[in-house]
């Protein structure tokens, strides 16, 4: 008797899982991820350019 409550629960648990369905992940989420850090760093390196030239003349005329 126990046995059949707790297969027939194990049963509906199974059952309501399976029809709820969420949103899948798209699987190149993660290179998106990827492509977005790669290009935060190029944007970085792109606007860091015109301090260092300045702090390299700096220690040209230190010198």
């Amino acid at each position: 008797m126990n046995f059949s409550r707790v297969l027939l629960f194990v049963f509906a648990c199974l059952v309501a899982a399976c029809s709820v369905s969420a949103a899948p992940e798209p699987r190149w989420k993660v290179f998106k991820k990827i492509e977005k850090m790669g290009r935060n760093i190029r944007d970085g390196v792109i606007k860091a350019g015109p301090a260092i030239e300045v702090l390299g003349q700096a220690k040209a005329i230190g010198k």
